[in-house]
């Protein structure tokens, strides 16, 4: 790109920026404010916005910071969890994986810290987002780049003037990013260690002093025209990256030949020589000529292997091209090269051509405290109680100019002449004897009865406008005196804060939708994925984004990314391991898990036990289920030996039987021999 088109695009997307930062000031200037009284800002406000002369800088020698307090009730560690959907039958086991990978992702991001960072600026500001990117440079021996994602203060997003609805309907939206300079560096490959930090507030609240060693680097993102989008970073007036289509697959090719780079450590072939046979022996038992190919390991910086070039361009790749047949992880193959006939009966092999998948949305999720009609940010908690923690702040400088002005005073006529002292037996003069009648001593008691009511009235105001209740802080509540009570008490906060975990569990589920679209477009390499069967043992399997990969009737390649995602609601109550243990052994002692006296019913028990991390359940288990083989051993042992009994009973039987038949038959035998001798002598006789 020329100078000229640089310089064009520069002040376009800093007249973006000067005009969205002037429409976005007045939020701009209240979030430092906010920030503040979190942390505890001593100065007081006026009681009015007129109502300068009257307080000016004063500051409160106490704060009791009740917008930290209400602030930290509603913070929860528990990060959703994701749940997918399959929309057709045939895509469940893909739901699967998407959902396990997901999870296991959770673990290898830094999702506690970013959680924990998000749980107090959404209610302080707001909102905030959530940053997705796909960072090339986290490799290992196996696989290239990785998702990564970073929580983004809203002061750090600048977006478009007038759209308050979400992010997907702006033309453009830009970042403003504190980074050093050594990164820009690294990452973008410009020197850029003459400028200096422009807006240091970024790195924290108001009062950052500027860093020699950072930079303010901005970063726009807009829809380009043609579904995609289009992605420009700059340092003041230093471009840094311009890709139209920065979601694209880019390779670098030679420019020269235009075959792509190979990367670092591939096998590349120089040359094939053909090597003749040296003798007639060789030629008849050496098989005749032979090709041999002379290859090396090629590095980046070494000429192109096909033509030996050495200047590459990075080029946006629509489809990708597969000579060899690819076999995904699960069995599918998606076949290689194919021949085709030429008219003139020349044949050719052509790849098979895959479109490279893309996102094609913005890099960003919000996640709103509470909508709110005409901001794009919802509605912040501490400016709902900012007039009471203003009231708070001085009745509390009140009460304490109070008691220390406590106290006992002495009060005489203006021409006594005496002091005051501990000393016994002091000698007091006064001109007129009558003026002692009017010593006396006053003691000032501080009496703060009113002040107090007061301010656990402004305190029960505060509390109230954010829907927080005694219950659901675990304070002692005079409203609720029974156990029953106080749950319901509880439950009534939670309700109103209910909006507030819809809002986290829609960006959260955002957020699942867009790992997985970076994952489907970047990830070559088939990722491990272990997840956890229904007995607690683990199952290993893999993520390979080819799987994702379906053929039309027309024979073309297109990305099965028709999923739908959510969050698991049930993952707040997984998260508390003892309820759910004493909910596990309830059900087990009602019978829900068979008969509780069983060996096999205890083994179930304890299996669920250990998926639900009991302490101990791994061993107890692994007992129950060598008792379970020695009972079913013994059982099987026992069947045989009835089976055995059984058997010889019906041999015994049928051999008794066999025995009366032949004693039948010899006594028959002998009746007839019997018959036979009378009638030879009976008649012979005759």
């Amino acid at each position: 790109m020329e100078t000229k088109e640089k310089s064009e695009k520069l002040r376009l997307w800093q007249q973006r920026l000067s005009h969205s930062e002037t429409a976005y000031q007045k939020q701009l200037n209240k979030m430092d404010g906010r920030e503040k009284q979190y942390l505890g800002d001593r100065v007081l406000r006026p009681l009015t916005e007129n109502d300068t002369s009257k307080c000016g800088k004063k500051e409160t020698p106490h704060v009791r910071n009740i917008t930290a307090e209400l602030i930290e009730a509603q913070v929860s560690s528990d990060i959703p969890q994701p749940k997918v959907t399959a929309r057709r039958k045939e895509d469940e086991p893909l739901a699967k994986i998407i959902e396990d990978m997901l999870r296991n992702e959770l673990d290898r991001l830094p999702m506690e810290y970013i959680n924990d960072m998000q749980e107090r600026t959404v209610p302080i500001q707001g909102g905030s987002f959530y940053h997705v990117e796909w960072d090339n440079r986290q490799r290992t021996h196996n696989t290239t780049g990785e998702v990564a994602v970073a929580a983004r203060h809203p002061k750090q997003v600048i977006p478009q003037e007038g759209v308050y609805t979400a992010l997907e309907d702006m033309d453009y939206i830009i970042l403003r990013l504190p980074t050093t300079k050594e990164r820009v560096k690294a990452v973008y490959g410009v020197d850029i260690s003459d400028e200096g930090e422009e807006l240091p507030e970024l790195r924290g609240s108001d009062g950052e002093s500027p860093a020699d060693e950072m930079v303010t680097m901005y970063v726009g993102y807009a829809h380009n025209g043609k579904g995609g989008i289009s992605k420009y970073a700059w340092v003041r007036d230093t471009e840094l990256e311009d890709l139209e289509d920065y979601q694209a697959r880019r390779l670098r090719r030679c420019r020269q030949c235009g075959e792509v780079e190979p990367r670092e450590g591939d096998v590349v072939v120089d040359r094939q020589e053909l090597v003749l046979p040296g003798s007639v022996e060789e030629a008849l038992f050496g098989g005749g000529p032979q090709v041999v190919e002379q290859s090396h390991i090629w590095h980046e910086g070494d000429p192109c292997p096909y033509c030996g070039g050495t200047k590459w361009d990075w080029r946006d790749e629509e489809y990708e091209e597969l000579w060899d047949p690819l076999q995904t992880a699960h069995g599918k193959v998606i076949p290689g090269q194919r021949e085709e006939i030429g008219e003139d009966g020349t044949i050719t092999y052509q790849p098979t051509k895959i479109p490279y998948y893309k996102p094609s949305v913005y890099p960003l999720v919000l996640q709103r405290n509470v909508s709110v009609f005409g901001q794009l940010l919802g509605d912040s908690d501490v400016d709902k109680i900012k007039d009471a923690q203003n009231t708070t702040n001085r009745l509390e400088k009140k009460i304490i100019d109070r008691l220390v002005k406590a106290g006992t005073r002495v009060i005489m006529p203006a021409t006594a002449r005496h002091k005051i002292d501990e000393e016994d037996q002091v000698v007091w003069f006064f001109d007129n004897v009558s003026d002692a009648a009017l010593i006396k001593d006053i003691n000032f008691t501080g009496n703060l009865e009113y002040e107090m009511t007061y301010l656990a009235q402004v305190y029960e105001e505060a509390r109230q406008a954010i829907g927080i209740t005694r219950s659901f802080q675990g304070q002692e509540d005079s409203s609720a005196k029974s156990g029953v009570a106080k749950q319901f008490s509880a439950a009534q906060a939670a309700g109103r804060l209910e909006s507030k975990r819809t809002m986290k569990h829609a960006a959260y589920a955002d957020l699942f939708r867009l790992i997985f679209q970076f994952r489907l477009a970047y990830a070559d390499e088939p990722r491990p994925v272990v997840s956890q069967d229904s007995k607690g043992n683990r199952t290993y399997d893999a993520f390979d984004r080819y799987d994702f990969l379906e053929q039309d009737a027309n024979g073309d390649w297109y990305w099965n990314d028709q999923f739908l995602f959510s969050t698991d609601t049930s993952a707040a109550l997984a998260n508390n391991r003892e309820r759910m243990w004493e909910e596990t052994i309830s059900l087990f002692s009602a019978g829900c898990f068979g008969d509780p006296t069983r060996t096999e019913t205890l083994v179930a028990l304890w299996t669920k036990l250990e998926l639900l991390h009991y302490p101990g359940a791994a061993d107890t288990r692994a007992y129950l289920e060598e008792k379970l083989e020695q009972e079913q051993a013994l059982q099987a042992q026992q069947m045989q030996l009835a089976q055995a009994q059984m058997q010889a009973q019906a041999q015994a039987r049928a051999a008794g039987a066999a025995g009366g038949q032949m004693e039948a038959a010899a006594a028959a035998v002998d009746q007839r021999a019997r018959q036979d001798a009378m009638n030879a002598v009976f008649g012979g006789g005759q």
